[in-house]
């Protein structure tokens, strides 16, 4: 029902009726339509603010899923390193020093991208932490799982070249000693027979007639057959793999460098030139540029108990020649 509006007139002491104008009915009209829709648009922020809308709703649910999936995602990727740890430790330690290989470089393994904004894209996101720590997780272990590859395919070589490297390893003693009595001293802390002062005796001296053959200790390449200096006539035979083995003090050779030469070949003969006291073959035994003990390397021409005893009598200062 329409409003009427009336006014009292003092004058007739009655009310008389106001008609508005057409300006002021519209202004009436917008000033209560402003109104409803102040109070509209307020109730409903307010309604979206407690409440929220179902799109924020759908996106606040799907923020939690994606969360929980990041969480499952880096706690997989911590199972999955974990998994390539032993890998690498299997490696470098088993797989490797079977094939008497040196173990991945740690700093190989461990690099990382130089870039040092490869993950400034993701400081926007939600969550930004636990998704850049994820994503570095995913690169680290991409980089493991390539490197591991590459090293597993090295393997994969060196076992095809396995047979190879057994009939190059030197294993046999480099004279004729099954009794073990041409054993004269060991690798170590001597003294010297001419000058007597203590030194260190870097192979083995096994005492023979001159003449007596010597053999090659396993397959390889003749890089030095000639005279040098103390060890008189020497013959150094070069076996890859990072084996190197040093015949010295001989009365001949019989091979000559660039020569290649078999396990059990005769390369010379035992004698007595150099730096000696009396007929001799010293030899000597180098891996990957380290002069280690020859006792080791005589594993396929002496039973255990023929080790022990030859371990035994090394170690003893015995007669030193050089």
């Amino acid at each position: 029902m329409r409003k009427v509006y009336y006014i009292y007139n003092p004058k007739t002491r009655t009310y008389d009726r106001i008609y508005p104008t057409m300006r002021q009915r519209v202004l009436s009209y917008l000033r209560r339509l402003f109104v409803g829709m102040g109070l509209g648009a307020g109730s409903f922020l307010l309604l979206l603010w407690v409440f929220g809308s179902p799109s924020e709703k759908d996106l606040r649910v799907e923020n939690s899923r994606l969360l929980s999936q990041y969480q499952i995602l880096s706690s997989r990727l911590d199972e999955a390193q974990s998994v390539m740890l032993r890998l690498q430790q299997r490696d470098d330690n088993l797989y490797r020093v079977m094939m008497q290989a040196d173990p991945v470089p740690e700093e190989l393994r461990s690099a990382s991208y130089r870039r040092t904004n490869r993950y400034e894209e993701l400081q926007d996101l939600a969550s930004a932490d636990l998704v850049i720590n994820t994503t570095q997780q995913m690169d680290r272990l991409s980089r493991e799982i390539y490197i591991q590859s590459k090293s597993f395919d090295e393997v994969v070589e060196l076992c095809k070249k396995h047979d190879d490297m057994l009939a190059s390893i030197p294993a046999i003693q480099p004279v004729s000693n099954k009794n073990l009595k041409q054993t004269a001293s060991g690798y170590g802390t001597r003294i010297d027979p001419i000058y007597k002062t203590v030194k260190f005796h870097a192979g083995m001296d096994f005492s023979a007639n001159v003449g007596t053959p010597v053999y090659a200790t396993g397959n390889g390449k003749v890089v030095k057959a000639g005279w040098e200096g103390l060890y008189g006539n020497c013959i150094d035979i070069d076996h890859g793999f990072g084996y190197v083995t040093k015949y010295a003090h001989l009365s001949k050779i019989k091979v000559r460098a660039g020569q290649q030469v078999m396990r059990g070949e005769i390369i010379g003969e035992v004698g007595s030139t150099g730096k000696s006291t009396g007929p001799h073959l010293h030899y000597e035994v180098h891996v990957k540029g380290q002069i280690v003990n020859p006792v080791n390397y005589y594993f396929m021409d002496l039973s255990a108990d023929d080790y022990d005893k030859m371990v035994e009598i090394a170690a003893n200062h015995g007669k030193v020649f050089d």
